[in-house]
Parts: structure tokens; C-alpha cells; sequence
């Protein structure tokens, strides 16, 4: 690419997005093109083959998506299949159409079998079932690596599919019902340090901030308490503050801060191509998407432990064995990724830290 392409980045509100569009500008691309979701809705196919057909981008990134953490993927099933089905299969076939130099598409390591062997390989895609409670959204992203595989065996395009494993930081979705674990528990553990300090403007402002399920800053008391107990922040026997969590808090995650995720991206787009993505002598040309992460995991106990330490709370947590665990342990192989040439920079403590100043800094204040 290059400082002047014309490079369409989907998704550059989210999480994920922003990020890139920080790393892009932060490189000198000058000629980056982004649309609202109310500007251009791309699970609708008339208006993305207009907008290709007016903007012919040259290249494209692909990080819109529905997503959302165990409860939203669990409950909201046909929206999470329907919408990344069409949006990717819009950006993706548009691409191919109007000779789109390269693209990238962005999927998640929820793809991954729910007993996959550990570390999880590229070549463990599609060897057993799928965890249960994001099914829908997992067989969406899968369908987007094969049709980027497939698009470029027949086709002779260049699209190239990276999976990046459980993501945080700027922009982060904090909202309890539909967020992931990571900011949840940011969150989560943040208003118990309010609560136990008994800080109610900071309790107000958060609410007011986000609302949760229309209880705001300006309710009454019992019926802020009432909520936060609701969502797992609850003020216990002994009149101090605990937050609850989902599940055991032995299951293994792995987190990546986002604007290391960025780098990687924009570094792929800059310097490999789908044919550095599999062996050259394969005789079948498959699993050639690139995970994204750090190789290394840490329990939801520990986790929950390193965030307390970081915000300052002084309570307890409470583990709710009647919620679901998921899958038990979720740790990439990025030895490919390493081939590649590209390896992550920040440290989950430090991460965690930057993230949790974010969030206090783009919290309203009354």
C-alpha cells in the first residue's frame, strides 16, 4: 500500500476498527474512507455495490461485525448469523467485483473446535463442534475464511483472513449485558470501589454514562443498588462490596490489546500477501488464515485478581457455578504469525491499565 491508497476501512467505530484507523493514520495513510453504520448498513446489498461502484477503494479492511460477549451470543443467535453473514459476503463479493487489490478480514478465535487441543493451530479449523453458546457467530466467521479462500483460488484475488483472539482497549464495549469478560469485569469491579467507598457521584455518573436497563444516575439509591446487585455488583453480609462471576473462574483465556492487534493488521496489509499463507507445495490450499494473539493465557480468577489490584477494590468476588463457563481454555499458536515476521508489544498488566484510564477519562462527569 501506498501513504496515498485508497483504503476502506468497515467498522472503524469499533473496538477493533479504531484502532486500525489509528495505526493507519499514525503511519501517514491519507486516504482512508470510512461510513457510519447509518450512512452505509452493510448487511444491505444494493447500498454496498453502489458504494463500491462510487468509491472503487483499492484496498479494503473488514473489521465490521455484530459481536458480543456469552449472553449476546447465546441469546441474540439468528441476529449474530444473519448480520456477519451478510455484511462480510457484501464487503467481500463487492471486493472481488471492482478489482479490489487486497483485503482483509477480520474473524475471532471462537472458530476453534470447544475441545480444540492447545494450543490452538490453523489446522485445528473445522476438526469437531463448536462451543454452544456462540455457535451462530463462529460458523459466520468461518464462512468469511472460506470465502476469501475460496474467492482467491478461483478468482485470483488476494484476500487474507486473520483471527485475533479476545480483544481490549480504547472504545471497548462496557455495557454489562452484551460486553466481554475483560471490560465487563473493568466495569463491574469499578463501580464496586464506588460502592464500597460509598461514592455516589461516581456511581451516578456511570449510569448516566450508560444506563443499565434505564436505571440511570438520577434513580433513587435502592434502586441503583437494586440493578448493580442484578449485574454482580453486590453489597454483602458483612456490609463490604463483592463481584460476582460468571462460572468457576478456572476457564483460560487470552487477550490482546488492540492497537497491538492493529499493528498487526496494517503490517499484513503492508507486507504479506495470500500466498505467504500457505505452503507453497499443498496440494489442498486450506487454513490459510493467521491467528492473532499473544500465546499465552491467564484463569478469569486471575484476571478478575489483576484488575482489582489495578482499580484499587477492596472487596471480594463471588463465583456463580450455575452460569455457564465456556470453553474451559482458548490459547492460540501464533507460530505462524511469527514466521510472518510479527510478534505483540504489550504486557496484559499494562494493558489493563492503560484501558481502565481510558475508560475513566471517557466516563462522563456531572
Amino acid at each position: 500500500m501506498n501513504k496515498d491508497s485508497k483504503i476502506y476501512l468497515a467498522g472503524h467505530r469499533g473496538l477493533v476498527g479504531s484502532a486500525i484507523l489509528k495505526c493507519l493514520q499514525s503511519k501517514g495513510y491519507s486516504n482512508i474512507i470510512t461510513r457510519t453504520h447509518k450512512e452505509l448498513d452493510l448487511t444491505d446489498s444494493l447500498a454496498v455495490k453502489s458504494f463500491f461502484k462510487l468509491e472503487q477503494p483499492e484496498y479494503v479492511i473488514l473489521a465490521a461485525a455484530k459481536v458480543g460477549g456469552i449472553v449476546a451470543n447465546d441469546r441474540y443467535r439468528g441476529e449474530f448469523i444473519y448480520e456477519n453473514l451478510m455484511i462480510q459476503n457484501n464487503v467481500i463479493h463487492q471486493s472481488y467485483l471492482n478489482g479490489v487489490k487486497k483485503l482483509l478480514f477480520l474473524g475471532s478465535t471462537c472458530i476453534y473446535p470447544k475441545n480444540c487441543p492447545q494450543p490452538m493451530k490453523e489446522e485445528y479449523l473445522l476438526t469437531d463442534v463448536l462451543e454452544y453458546t456462540n455457535e451462530p457467530y463462529a460458523i459466520a466467521k468461518i464462512a468469511g475464511i472460506k470465502t476469501c479462500e475460496s474467492y482467491n483460488l478461483q478468482y485470483g484475488t488476494n484476500f487474507i483472513s486473520v483471527m485475533p483472539t479476545n480483544l481490549y482497549g480504547p472504545n471497548d464495549n462496557f455495557d454489562l449485558e452484551k460486553s466481554h469478560v475483560l471490560p465487563a469485569l473493568i466495569r463491574k469491579i469499578h463501580l464496586g470501589k464506588a460502592l464500597e467507598e460509598k461514592d455516589w457521584k461516581t456511581v451516578r455518573d456511570n449510569l448516566n454514562s450508560q444506563p443499565i436497563e434505564g436505571v440511570n444516575g438520577q434513580s433513587e439509591n435502592a434502586k441503583i443498588v437494586a440493578i448493580l446487585e442484578k449485574y454482580g455488583v453486590k453489597k454483602v453480609s458483612n456490609g463490604s462490596v463483592a463481584v460476582e462471576i460468571w462460572g468457576s473462574g478456572r476457564p483460560m483465556r487470552e487477550f490482546l490489546w488492540s492497537e497491538d492487534m492493529a499493528q498487526a493488521c496494517v503490517f499484513l496489509m503492508e507486507e504479506r500477501d495470500f500466498s505467504n499463507c500457505y505452503q507453497p507445495e499443498a496440494i489442498e490450499i486450506r487454513n490459510t488464515h493467521i491467528n492473532i494473539g499473544t500465546g499465552k493465557d491467564i484463569s478469569i480468577a486471575d484476571l478478575a485478581t489483576m484488575i482489582k489490584e489495578i482499580v484499587g477494590f477492596k472487596g471480594g468476588f463471588l463465583f456463580n457455578p450455575d452460569k455457564p463457563d465456556g470453553t474451559m481454555k482458548k490459547l492460540t499458536d501464533v507460530s505462524k504469525l511469527h514466521e510472518l515476521g510479527w510478534k505483540h508489544q504489550v504486557a496484559l498488566p499494562e494493558g489493563i491499565s492503560e484501558l481502565y484510564l481510558w475508560y475513566q477519562e471517557n466516563v462522563p462527569k456531572s
